[in-house]
């Protein structure tokens, strides 16, 4: 129980620190200000300040973000978020996501090509993200029904069965692919609903007023966490 509970803990963490790493590294390669970057949500359990920026780790590995400074209201500021371009901003939305795919596919790429050989292992990484836009898109056609989808009890539970270093470093390298597609969907509040705002922004040539954007995201908020609960339920279900 405990294996299981570290092994949990690391996949989690480590998945979400190289995500939140993207946001951060991209942000700051266009000298965006970073106030906060956290691991985790929830009490925080260790905090270093660094020159600009806060770095904590907290209690719930379940999730992270980076705090850049005029993201949440616009600021005048030349390091303000809200004052880069748009393919800039799209860029460091893009990178959390991207980190997740990329370093998912070496891991596979590397296990495959272990076992299968490198031309075989190429190939079965290249069916292999196949296979995980196929799932996407067979949810949104409806070959897929929100019962048969896996949150993160059942994940959990998957990550618990693992037996062995290379079983389990295929897991992490399923799971990182599939946290990286699923967030660059064009779904608010997802990093993939943000870049589509942005995207209709560049088209209409200006911003979306902030209240009709707030309530978009508002309302994807609390869809997502209605389909959280449900899967989470489900997921429950199954394993008890």
């Amino acid at each position: 129980m405990i294996i299981g509970i570290i092994k949990i803990a690391f996949l989690l963490g480590f998945l979400i620190l190289i995500h939140e790493l993207g946001h951060f590294i991209v942000a700051k390669i266009f000298h965006v200000k970073i106030k906060q970057f956290a691991i985790g949500f929830g009490p925080t359990i260790l905090k270093k300040q660094g020159k600009e920026t806060s770095y904590e780790l907290k209690l719930i590995p379940m999730g992270g973000f980076v705090n850049m400074l005029g993201e949440e209201e616009p600021i005048e500021d030349e390091r303000a978020y809200n004052k880069k371009s748009i393919p800039q901003k799209i860029l460091i939305l893009l990178a959390g996501g991207s980190v997740n795919i990329i370093f998912g596919l070496l891991v596979c790429a590397i296990i495959a090509s272990t076992i299968l050989g490198p031309k075989n292992g190429l190939i079965f990484t290249g069916q292999f993200l196949g296979a995980t836009f196929e799932g996407i898109a067979e949810l949104f056609t409806g070959h897929v029904k929100a019962e048969q989808l896996v949150g993160v009890v059942g994940i959990s539970d998957m990550v618990i069965e693992t037996n062995g270093l290379q079983e389990f470093a295929y897991m992490i390298a399923v799971i990182s692919v599939s946290l990286g597609v699923t967030n660059l969907l064009p779904f608010p509040p997802l990093d993939g609903g943000k870049i589509l705002l942005l995207i209709i922004e560049a088209i209409r040539k200006k911003p979306l007023n902030q209240n009709t954007e707030i309530g978009i995201q508002m309302a994807g908020f609390f869809l997502l966490i209605g389909l959280s609960i449900f899967v989470t339920y489900n997921d429950i279900m199954r394993v008890f």
